[in-house]
């Protein structure tokens, strides 16, 4: 694998504006509350996420609110506007402290960002369960999480044969300070390095997750390149934003695998605009969440990692029993 760097012109930030938690239909709610599930009198889990805008995270609240449910705890759900706003991510984690839960929950933005409320948490005896992405912290009690380098690895497997071993693709990240966005990332690049000497891989660009920036940096890529034979984007914003610009850019030659599940993926490997994705399995991680976090809250002893499945789908097995239980609209 030959690695070389594509400048990228990317498009503003969007707007940070904070949000917690949204309605059961995934709308904006207000700055000041928190969306909940469960019922009774039992434990309560506040549940930080890195955001609401996609699909997956809907996915997973709803797992934690009916695992919560049937074993008589309370979840909320919150987190910030944006895949990128790691600040007001620190203020909603900030918030769910002072309501002193029995348990936190929390997908961190940046890996590092957050360790001092972390202690925080430890200190005030909160048990911390991180999900989908790890930190660099020893205070989370487990980390629920897909194994990403290896999922990441899969989409690269599935990408050197759909061009033949031979050409040259690029990479849509979501971020470089979350670990499942360097893990998505390296995974993929490991896996080219080692195995697919024929194939070039453009330096990787990020677009926070955010579907229009992501849709403008595949346009740039494609403009840049016109020997481009594939394009990978890891997570779901960044997927249906490369779907966009490869759309608008008029390449259906492109190769285009992604990560995550959403309607707009569903519809485009339905289509044939996009060749295929790994999904994870955000209802399970959801309810693997609540599981471990009542577990800490009884002080049992946890595993460093709870390992959720994940699953490569195209055209051949999107109806598949398996595949339909992990994917989500």
């Amino acid at each position: 694998m030959k690695l070389r760097r594509t400048t990228v012109a990317v498009i503003g930030a969007a707007l940070m504006v904070l949000t917690t938690a949204c309605a059961e239909d995934g709308e904006g709610g207000g700055s000041g509350g928190a969306d909940g599930g469960g019922s009774g009198d039992g434990p309560t889990i506040s549940i930080v996420s890195k955001g609401f805008q996609h699909q997956f995270w809907q996915a997973v609240k709803q797992g934690a609110e009916e695992e919560a449910e049937a074993r008589g705890a309370q979840v909320t759900f919150v987190g910030p506007a944006t895949e990128a706003d790691v600040e007001g991510q620190m203020d909603l984690l900030t918030n769910e402290l002072a309501r002193n839960p029995d348990a936190l929950g929390f997908a961190a933005l940046d890996s590092q960002a957050a360790a001092p409320l972390l202690e925080q948490a430890q200190s005030q005896d909160i048990p911390v369960v991180a999900f989908d992405s790890g930190v660099e912290s020893d205070v989370p009690v487990t980390t629920v999480a897909t194994d990403n380098s290896a999922a990441a690895a899969e989409a690269a497997s599935h990408m050197a044969e759909e061009i033949g071993g031979e050409g040259t693709v690029a990479l849509v990240v979501h971020d470089q300070t979350s670990l499942s966005g360097q893990q998505r990332r390296d995974g993929f690049l490991e896996w080219m390095e080692a195995n697919a000497p024929g194939i070039t891989v453009l330096e990787p660009q990020y677009g926070g997750g955010d579907q229009l920036a992501s849709a403008e940096i595949a346009q740039s890529i494609i403009r840049s390149n016109p020997e481009l034979s594939g394009i990978y984007a890891s997570n779901e914003g960044s997927a249906i934003g490369v779907i966009n610009g490869v759309r608008e850019s008029g390449r259906d030659d492109l190769v285009v695998v992604g990560f995550d599940s959403g309607q707009a993926q569903i519809d485009a490997i339905t289509s044939g605009e996009m060749t295929g994705a790994v999904t994870q399995d955000p209802v399970d991680m959801g309810r693997q969440l609540v599981i471990a976090a009542l577990s800490a809250i009884d002080g049992e002893e946890l595993p460093e990692s709870i390992d959720t499945a994940f699953h490569w789908y195209d055209q051949t097995n999107i109806d598949d029993p398996e595949i339909q239980g992990a994917i989500y609209e």
